[in-house]
């Protein structure tokens, strides 16, 4: 029988890179350290979420304090060869790096900045080239809400690693929150990510994964376990795990565990249970959607069931007309669209919309609600 899955959680209550790089270096000791994970001589691509450009002050990316503290302690620790980057939603990586200042940070560390636009057919994935060339990815996430999945942490960060366009296809091909799930894993499993590093510091709730509240959690979670990680942030939030797809999917699948009894919480004082890390590090105030549904049900009558299931709209005072929102959408022919001309905001074809919130996850003005 497998072991347990550690997972390392670090209290911190500040972006003050002196403080995340003493707690991440300390997460590593709880995990074993570096060289457990990784050897010398392997090339390390850091993988952050960097889905659209943002102010740094809002909770949508990784925040640079996590990437230099990373940065920093494998310089530290002799590794030479490591890159970074990520494919976005709507831009470039390198436009999101430069708007909060974190090609600086790659640059004072010597770290290549990657370009995922480019991707090579690998099995059932187009993986972007830096991914597929690396040896060990380290995963830093964020913690935030999704309005498909309902969290995104650890599991879905890895989908920036498909390349460009092909994200977009993707969300058409799976194109419900069950199927997309086993996606994911199977996204994971192809790459086996050796460390992820979850920024929860201020996390996002409401409307995430862009466009919700910054959200005061003061953590760090760190472990080899993409799935343990997210589960520990859904005790964390008062959701249960069992209702995040990716939790279910990823332990079935082999990835990882979500069941509490199977996850070792480790942290500077010692280890401590599930309970006692919802006690001391929780916040039942967090906004995210705690509805249980039976999965099979919805699943098995999706089509029949769209007039009922979570669907995104125009928050018309907040509108733009800017069209980010139909650039993105991935439907063949658009779910939504300019009908009215560009003095109006989009129209929704619910008809056509496969609910993959594509829409509401780039909007770079908060315009797009869910309901």
């Amino acid at each position: 029988m497998r072991e347990r899955s550690k997972v390392a959680l670090l209290f911190c209550d500040s972006y003050d890179s002196d403080q995340v790089y003493r707690k991440i270096k300390k997460g590593m000791e709880l995990l074993g350290g570096w060289e457990k994970l990784i050897e010398k001589d392997e090339k390390i691509l850091l993988k952050p979420n960097l889905v659209r450009k943002a102010p740094v002050e809002r909770p949508v990316i990784t925040h640079p304090s996590i990437v230099e503290a990373t940065a920093r302690l494998l310089r530290e620790e002799g590794y030479e060869k490591i890159g970074c980057g990520d494919s976005c939603g709507v831009g470039s990586a390198a436009k999101v790096m430069e708007e909060t200042g974190m090609d600086a940070i790659l640059d004072r560390y010597h770290i290549t900045m990657e370009d995922f636009n480019q991707g090579t057919q690998t099995g059932e994935f187009v993986l972007a080239d830096p991914v597929r060339e690396s040896d060990a990815l380290i995963n830093l996430c964020k913690m935030k809400t999704h309005a498909l999945e309902r969290v995104t942490g650890g599991v879905k960060n890895l989908y920036g690693c498909v390349s460009g366009l092909h994200k977009a296809q993707g969300h058409t091909k799976y194109s419900n929150a069950d199927s997309f799930a086993r996606m994911l894993i199977r996204l994971n499993m192809e790459i086996k990510p050796r460390l992820c590093i979850m920024d929860g510091i201020v996390a996002m709730d409401g409307n995430g994964p862009t466009s919700g509240d910054p959200i005061t959690m003061n953590v760090i979670l760190m472990s080899t376990d993409p799935v343990a990680a997210d589960s520990v942030f859904c005790h964390l939030v008062h959701l249960d795990p069992e209702m995040v797809p990716t939790n279910v999917h990823g332990q079935k699948m082999g990835l990882g565990f979500w069941e509490k009894e199977k996850i070792c919480i480790l942290t500077e004082e010692g280890e401590i249970s599930m309970e006692e890390a919802v006690e001391k590090y929780g916040n039942k105030d967090y906004n995210v959607d705690r509805r249980k549904v039976r999965a099979t049900m919805w699943n098995q009558l999706d089509f029949l069931m769209k007039p009922f299931q979570k669907k995104p709209y125009i928050l018309t005072d907040k509108c733009r007309k800017c069209g980010v929102c139909v650039e993105s959408c991935p439907v063949e022919g658009k779910a939504l669209s300019f009908e009215k001309g560009r003095n109006n905001p989009p129209v929704y074809h619910y008809r056509k919309c496969i609910r993959c919130f594509c829409c509401q996850e780039m909007c770079p003005f908060q315009a797009i609600g869910v309901r």
